[in-house]
């Protein structure tokens, strides 16, 4: 059974006393039906976090008299805070390059209803992938990246995001660096997945680079991307056990596997407005 209709509070703020008394009685004092709570003080930083989902048939209001209506209450605790509306179908752009495995169980995903997104496009800076794209109905944007005329790529694909009201962009195996002034534009809403347990293994070949390690364990991370490469904010990890007797080609087809998943949770966590960032940390409420 599909939840209703919610509303999504996420805040931050200065640890203090009487935070989650205060939002509780802020939705019960309105007759709001918190269907959803999670919480989490962060005693090093004294730093607090909150998500909250609140069904909206329980509101005799919609969300911007909300958002008046908590404004008060947010400018006494100092919060960072939104309210966000499941009603709101969440629009999401897909950026690859020639691998296939990460786009391929996206659109699954989106096709079978699992993945509630609109997909207005997928950018790519090479022809390989466009028959898949098409195939679902979906628009194919060919952004090729030459050597010496990246910047212009990258505005073209900047007016494109733009174009199409992103509210995130996931590079799919998508194997071009964003410049600087791309990641800021965007902060905490470009979500890449890299085919390592960061930070060990960053740049190019990590199960190359696994492999002469000698390691025990391989992993994937989904992460936000900014200007420092695979250094962003981590929102999902995972690994998978290998031994001597294991090749490079064993490593890249394990990896496959754990990078689809991760990259399908942490999308879905951003989607759903489950992490919560502060600095380079992030707080993920599942």
């Amino acid at each position: 059974m599909q939840p209703g209709r919610r509303y999504v509070l996420t805040l931050s703020c200065p640890d203090q006393v009487g935070i989650v008394a205060a939002v509780s009685g802020f939705f019960a004092e309105l007759g709001g039906w918190i269907v959803e709570a999670d919480n989490h003080a962060d005693q090093v930083g004294e730093r607090f976090f909150l998500r909250h989902e609140v069904t909206a048939e329980s509101l005799p209001f919609g969300r911007d008299e909300l958002m008046r209506r908590f404004t008060p209450l947010a400018e006494r605790f100092g919060m960072t805070w939104q309210i966000t509306d499941t009603e709101h179908r969440k629009r999401v752009v897909l950026m690859v390059s020639r691998q296939e495995h990460c786009l391929y169980d996206i659109l699954g995903r989106w096709q079978s209803g699992e993945l509630a997104v609109d997909i207005p496009c997928v950018i790519s800076n090479h022809t390989d992938l466009r028959d898949i794209v098409t195939w679902h109905g979906i628009p194919f944007q060919l952004v090729e990246v030459e050597r010496d005329a990246k910047d212009a790529a990258f505005r073209r694909m900047h007016e494109i995001v733009k174009d199409a009201g992103a509210d995130a962009v996931v590079l799919a195996r998508y194997m071009q660096i964003l410049p600087q002034w791309l990641c800021e534009a965007y902060p905490n809403r470009i979500i890449n997945i890299h085919h390592s347990f960061l930070p060990s293994f960053v740049g190019a070949r990590p199960y190359h680079q696994a492999y002469d390690r000698g390691v025990k364990l391989i992993g994937a991370t989904c992460h936000y991307v900014t200007a420092d490469l695979d250094a962003g904010p981590i929102i999902d990890q995972d690994v998978i056990r290998i031994d001597h007797s294991d090749t490079v080609e064993d490593y890249v087809r394990y990896g496959k596997d754990i990078e689809k998943t991760v990259l399908a949770r942490g999308l879905r966590y951003h989607l759903e407005d489950r992490v919560l960032v502060h600095g380079r940390r992030t707080v993920v409420f599942r």
